[in-house]
């Protein structure tokens, strides 16, 4: 059976961040569909971008909390480090 994720003591504050950027995403189908201001699109494309690296901070750290810190064994210590690094890397670049 596998592990329960480290987020679930934040699951709840996790949904509400997403179902908020999911109504940011509809008044961003709005504007265009609109045929609004380009800068006015942009700036909430900018705030909804921001509020999913939000989430993904809250998961990145309850990741290394959780996941890292209940690791039974070097090597899965070493494998979740490994997770969270690429988790990492990819919110870099993104």
């Amino acid at each position: 059976m596998a592990a329960e994720p480290g987020y679930l003591t934040e699951k709840q504050a996790v949904l509400t961040r997403l179902r908020r950027i999911e109504g940011q995403i509809r008044g961003l189908q709005r504007l265009v569909d609109e045929e609004q201001c380009c800068i006015d699109i942009l700036t909430q494309v900018s705030a909804a971008t921001k509020a999913l690296e939000g989430v993904a901070l809250v998961l990145l750290d309850q990741h290394l909390e959780h996941c890292l810190t209940h690791a039974t064994d070097p090597a899965e210590a070493q494998q979740k480090l490994n997770e969270a690094s690429a988790a990492i890397r990819r919110l870099v670049r993104s």
